[in-house]
């Protein structure tokens, strides 16, 4: 690998492995940590990040059933939906932000690249308007599945994170690529529950 991918993949995610960034921000959902997620675990990590029990359970059909064949090549087909997370960069939607690349690898210049071409308001948040604009920005031609994909992410992100004006911040952006949103959303509202 280049100097220069270098640079670019491996910046700005100073505490995480670089090898796999995309599963950093999958482990969440391996709830027992077996390396595989099944769409139980699924739907108790969207409830524990502060999801409904109907977006949830819609979240472990529609993730489980999408990404479960993708990640397991060569495997026969389950029903129970496993999601191998080992190969989860295998899963990679289309019409995406760029921000992971075909091995799962942050790449610091499409993350900064949401900013700099989408946060008009102001230089290190989106309103909602912004978000469409980059959602519809990303669109492949006819890769319905992969609008769809994208456009659930990033509504249910700018849901649960926007703040009281509406502005979906550059560092919960960021801490969602690895995973460490997850944590701190399922921190705060076990810390609610126990008031």
């Amino acid at each position: 690998m280049s100097e220069d991918s270098k640079s670019v993949l491996i910046s700005g995610m100073e505490n995480h492995d670089q090898t796999n960034v995309l599963r950093k921000h999958v482990e969440f959902f391996d709830r027992n940590n077996d390396g595989i997620i099944y769409p139980s675990e699924t739907f108790e990590g969207f409830r524990a990040i502060g999801c409904g029990v109907l977006l949830s359970s819609f979240a472990a059909a529609f993730i489980n059933m999408g990404l479960s064949g993708k990640t397991r090549p060569g495997k026969p087909f389950s029903l129970h939906f496993p999601i191998e997370v080992k190969d989860i960069q295998m899963a990679k939607h289309g019409s995406d932000s760029g921000v992971y690349d075909k091995e799962g690898r942050f790449v610091q210049s499409k993350f900064e690249e949401i900013f700099s071409k989408h946060a008009l308001t102001q230089p290190h948040a989106l309103t909602s308007e912004e978000l469409k604009k980059f959602l519809k920005s990303n669109r492949e031609p006819k890769d319905y599945a992969g609008w769809l994909a994208s456009y659930s992410e990033w509504k249910i992100l700018y849901i649960l994170c926007k703040d009281k004006n509406g502005m979906l911040h550059k560092d919960t952006v960021r801490a969602v690529y690895d995973g460490s949103l997850f944590e701190r959303l399922a921190k705060e509202r076990a810390a609610k529950k126990q008031k």
